[in-house]
């Protein structure tokens, strides 16, 4: 069973507007709110492709009880309970220029991260922990250690997709799969990702580190992917983008959704990949995923190296 894991959940609230000026009041539109938090979002991704999985997560007040409930009509979900209220973010798409506004969040105690550990150590059919999305407060870096050595302890394997520093560290401990983008591999590793170049010479890097396999995604640009055998790099899909505040989590899961049982298929992993984002960019929140299929024919997966 996959488990995936949100240190930080939200309610998401996307809306529109023709544009933002101060001390003015804007009047908007299209206004979605949905149960979010990067793990949700990869284990509603999953569903949707008919691979079960598990939320897990730290969640309080009453946004953090709507996010449970309306995330539990699609995935069984598994909270861990703090005091203080689950974070609401915002993002506002004013015509050419898109706002992102996410709030620190609640702070979550050690006496709750442990609970979240013994909650995973006791976990009889976990196979594959997903962690996903920042810390809340009061939460050291130190915890994803704890959590990737647990996944070891049982024999799972881990993936982690992070902006935090610690990623540099944490490949050492060989983890299943890293999902970084460029502005993040150059921020936490220290390399430059200008060019294809650069980032098959970063992609190799990484490996070196520890890294057993590296999805790279670089928004418009597409995608590569590292295994033991080959690099492969996808194209995007031009779409007019709405809000890429969820794309990145539906890449991954898209991805995993076909490369997790068969480690072979990476093309049509890729594939399914590029073309799940590209939906997601182009809708509010998740979307329904109904043009994925039509992307991807705009989607090409070729061996570089």
């Amino acid at each position: 069973m996959i488990y995936t894991l949100t240190p930080n959940p939200a309610v998401d609230v996307v809306v529109s507007c023709d544009g933002l000026t101060p001390n003015r009041v804007t009047r908007t539109r299209d206004a979605s709110y949905s149960p979010n938090g990067k793990g949700l979002n990869v284990s509603f991704v999953l569903e949707h492709y008919g691979v079960p999985s598990t939320i897990l997560g730290f969640f309080g007040g009453f946004t953090g009880t709507w996010i449970a409930e309306e995330a539990a009509r699609t995935c069984p979900v598994k909270p861990v309970w703090i005091d203080g209220i689950t974070r609401v973010n915002m993002f506002v798409n004013a015509g050419e220029d898109e706002y992102t506004m996410p709030n620190a969040g609640a702070p979550v105690e050690r006496p709750q991260q442990q609970e979240m550990l013994d909650l995973i150590a006791g976990l009889e059919d976990l196979d594959t922990l997903v962690v996903s999305g920042s810390l809340s407060p009061l939460m050291e870096p130190h915890y994803y250690e704890e959590l990737t050595d647990i996944c070891h302890k049982k024999g799972a394997e881990i993936v982690l997709d992070m902006s935090h520093k610690s990623l540099a560290e944490l490949v050492k401990k060989e983890p299943l799969l890293i999902k970084p983008n460029d502005e993040e591999i150059e921020a936490i590793f220290g390399v430059d990702t200008k060019s294809d170049s650069d980032i098959v010479s970063a992609l190799h890097h990484i490996h070196e580190l520890g890294a057993k396999n590296i999805l790279c995604t670089l928004g418009g640009r597409g995608a590569f992917f590292l295994d033991d055998r080959h690099i492969y790099r996808a194209s995007a899909a031009k779409i007019k983008i709405l809000s890429t505040a969820c794309a990145g989590d539906a890449t991954l899961a898209a991805f995993l959704s076909i490369w997790h049982d068969d480690r072979d298929a990476v093309v049509p992993a890729l594939t399914r990949a590029m073309a799940t984002g590209a939906d997601v960019a182009s809708s509010a929140g998740l979307g329904d995923l109904a043009r994925v299929d039509e992307l991807a024919n705009q989607i090409e997966v070729k061996v570089v190296e």
